[in-house]
């Protein structure tokens, strides 16, 4: 899997996979345009759509209503070294659930894909490559 990253000016990027692309910006107050989501923005949306993704598809197997599901996400940033911090998420789902349904609508909301590789982070191998003389 891989995707590409290209540098468009000022603090603007196209992210192109396939057939899809988006820019990220930064804020005007950061120096941008706010053209687009900042990277940290779309880190966190990533998050809560996969999580997102993963609630409806389990709401899909056990007949359970998804229709309007949102997910409301903030963040916090920390230091030492510059990350985002902490992440909080509020599922809002219109159906009634039982306990045991919440207990194991939220193990499966931990369980997407993005959330398991911050809880196991990857490895990050970064290389320059450069075309212009020394």
């Amino acid at each position: 899997m891989s995707l590409t990253v290209s540098f468009k000016g000022g603090t603007k990027f196209d992210i192109v996979s396939g057939r899809h692309r988006i820019v990220t910006d930064q804020p005007i107050e950061d120096g941008g345009t706010d053209g687009g989501m900042s990277p940290v923005e779309l880190f966190a949306g990533s998050l809560a759509g996969c999580v997102g993704y993963f609630v409806a598809r389990y709401c899909a197997r056990h007949d359970i209503p998804s229709d309007g599901l949102t997910i409301e996400t903030d963040w916090s940033m920390a230091e030492q070294p510059h990350r985002v911090g902490s992440v909080g998420m509020r599922l809002h789902l219109p159906a009634t659930l039982t306990p045991t349904q919440q207990e194991r609508l939220l193990k499966v909301a931990h369980g997407c894909t993005v959330h398991q590789s911050l809880a196991v982070p990857p490895k990050v191998a970064i290389t320059l490559l450069t075309t212009g003389q020394p």
